[in-house]
């Protein structure tokens, strides 16, 4: 795990690659290399910080350059099968003088060009420079556990962060407000966009090809989540998909497992946790550390039921109680850590359980993925089943007047005296989030409105800014699916993407922490999305597969319990010890009144700290903005 940055420019600028890598150091503490190489478009400027994890020695350094000095390659992230790819690439005759994946890489490009892609089964943000094609070549990895950015301006820059740009001389802020309708609805800013004008994100399973001859630049998706989806669905049993789940998914975890530095386990007592851990265990034999985090908050806590997972499969477990002190000391280094506005508050919790398990390890596995391949989300279940009534507009319209004639809080008394069983989790805010979808005239608008944390009304109510329909795209479902397979895919290329995986490298890199993804390792979404939906969601319960691959090393009486998730008390904290922090922030004077309407905002206040919790996201994702414009605007 490391962070990468280059240029282009017209003069030789070492320094200013030496800044750019000095501000994300913590990617790579561990070694620093640069390199330049003179092209018909300018100097090519290739700068890599360096976490060890593979090969220890010397011999990992980057840029790595090829033996004939025609090829060279900065990378972040780790290609797990980089051993088969080098034996065969030593029966074709090829030697090594590294144990590093970097070189591995390097020479299956050489040897098969950009198709070698294929071969790799990992995560990885990689520039490769192509001297005798005169070629750079930025690649991200399937799913985009690694981030990559690059700005096109004055000069051609590329970075694992955002904030690497600042540093550049030519970099030129431009807020890109076109955007922030959507943040504003979601809490994340989608790619290809960023909150910059003229800078981007390069997508999951995209390359781009940047001509040093002719400065021409192309865009190539080398893997479409789409196509796993669009796929002959499989006619096989249950029991077959099941045994081909836990071989794929014992595979995908034993992998990430590979390493020359100690490796540990997120393990929150979800579902999906719980599977990492049972799998390295008992099908593998291994002895893990597991790692959780507890609150001392009501309705917050999972470490008891974490603890017992750990106990059940003989970790080495490391529990600690957050204090909200804890939060509070990490709520000021969002904006330094998240270079644009990000709005998921999960954020400071996963900080907090990544710098307890870098006390023990340089490498942790997280679980995220499972949501979104095996169906994990309330939602999925509940517009699966009311999909229907959008084609009787008399019927949901009743159903929506019904709705709202029943109050947040009114749900949540209930909810609390049901079992723990069946017990929703955050059940007023998803309550908020159904009517809203109720409320919709399409399939397709009751998801988007299903997935925002802000109403688009109240949106539009304090935001000056009118939102592009074009920002929304990603969200277009396909007339070749059915609602749940739709679902998950759109989740799949939007909020796992630029909001969970976002949140996840940020948190573990800013200590130096490696992340691993088993969950997303591609074979896996590539098999599920030739499921039969019937089986993803079967007899009323979410996850329904993985949960029986689960049940083959632990029984449901340890296993079913009800989950929280990595949350806050968010409202809690921004009526009391916030409140002093969103009235500096959020003051008529500091806010930007060509992009607010400041009456509106004031209203939105006002009615919060009445005891209205509907705005609680609001508040929070104005209060990110304001941080994220005084750090970085």
């Amino acid at each position: 795990m490391c962070g990468i940055v280059g240029f282009i420019s017209p003069r030789k600028q070492e320094n200013t690659t030496r800044d750019m890598l000095d501000i994300q150091r913590y990617r790579g503490p561990d070694d620093q290399g640069l390199y330049t190489y003179e092209s018909p478009m300018g100097f090519v400027h290739l700068g890599h910080n360096r976490l060890s994890i593979q090969d220890l020695t010397a011999h990992g350094h980057q840029p790595f350059i090829s033996e004939c000095g025609e090829y060279s390659i900065i990378f972040n992230g780790e290609v797990y099968n980089f051993a088969a790819i080098r034996e065969e690439l030593e029966q074709k005759g090829r030697r090594f003088v590294s144990h590093s994946d970097t070189e591995v890489i390097l020479y299956a490009y050489i040897e098969w060009g950009i198709a070698a892609l294929e071969k790799f089964i990992g995560m990885f943000a990689i520039a490769l420079l192509d001297r005798r094609e005169n070629r750079l070549t930025l690649i991200r990895d399937r799913a985009g556990v690694k981030p990559l950015y690059y700005h096109i301006g004055e000069e051609f820059l590329f970075a694992s962060e955002l904030k690497s740009f600042h540093r550049h001389p030519s970099f030129v802020k431009k807020l890109n407000s076109e955007i922030l309708p959507y943040y504003f609805q979601f809490g994340y800013i989608p790619a290809p966009h960023t909150i910059y004008r003229d800078t981007y994100k390069l997508r999951p399973g995209e390359y781009l090809e940047y001509d040093l001859a002719s400065g021409e630049k192309k865009l190539v998706k080398y893997w479409d989540v789409d196509k796993c989806y669009t796929a002959e669905k499989f006619d096989k049993s249950e029991e077959e998909i099941v045994n081909d789940l836990d071989d794929l998914l014992g595979d995908a975890v034993n992998l990430r497992m590979v390493s020359d530095v100690p490796v540990g386990v997120f393990l929150s007592g979800g579902y999906d946790s719980s599977l990492v851990t049972a799998l390295l265990s008992r099908k593998y034999g291994r002895k893990i550390n597991t790692f959780t985090i507890g609150f001392h908050e009501k309705g917050y806590n999972e470490a008891t039921h974490a603890r017992e997972i750990a106990a059940h499969f003989g970790t080495n477990h490391t529990e600690y109680y957050v204090t909200q002190q804890d939060m509070l000391d990490r709520f000021s280094l969002l904006a330094t850590h998240y270079d644009e506005p990000f709005g998921d508050s999960s954020a400071l919790p996963t900080m907090v359980v990544s710098e307890l398990a870098r006390r023990d390890v340089t490498v942790a596995l997280s679980a995220d993925g499972g949501d979104e391949h095996f169906g994990g989300y309330s939602k999925y279940r509940f517009l699966s089943k009311i999909a229907p009534i959008f084609s009787h507009d008399i019927a949901r319209k009743l159903l929506s007047a019904s709705l709202g004639i029943i109050s947040p809080r009114a749900v949540g008394s209930l909810n609390s005296l049901l079992p723990s069983k069946v017990r929703q989790t955050n059940i007023e805010d998803k309550f908020l989030k159904f009517r809203r979808a109720i409320e919709s005239a399409s399939p397709e608008e009751a998801f988007i409105k299903a997935s925002s944390y802000v109403d688009p009304e109240d949106v539009r109510g304090f935001l000056r800014v009118d939102a592009d329909r074009k920002l929304y795209e990603a969200f277009s479902m396909r007339s070749d699916l059915d609602m749940l397979d739709n679902m998950m895919l759109i989740d799949y290329r939007t909020f796992m993407v630029d909001d969970v995986l976002t949140k996840v490298d940020r948190a573990t890199m800013h200590i130096s922490l490696e992340g691993r993804e088993p969950l997303l390792d591609h074979r896996i979404i590539e098999y599920m999305g030739q499921v039969p939906t019937v089986l993803k969601y079967k007899n009323g319960q979410s996850k329904y597969l993985l949960r029986q691959v689960l049940y083959k090393y632990a029984s449901p009486s340890l296993i079913d319990k009800p989950k929280s998730g990595f949350a806050i008390p968010l409202a809690q904290w921004l009526r009391n010890e916030l409140s002093d922090t969103v009235e500096n922030y959020l003051a008529p004077g500091k806010l930007d009144s060509d992009l607010f309407d400041i009456t509106a905002v004031e209203r939105i206040k006002d009615e919060f700290y009445s005891g209205s919790d509907r705005h609680a996201s609001t508040i929070w994702f104005l209060l990110s903005f304001q941080m994220w414009k005084e750090k970085w605007f």
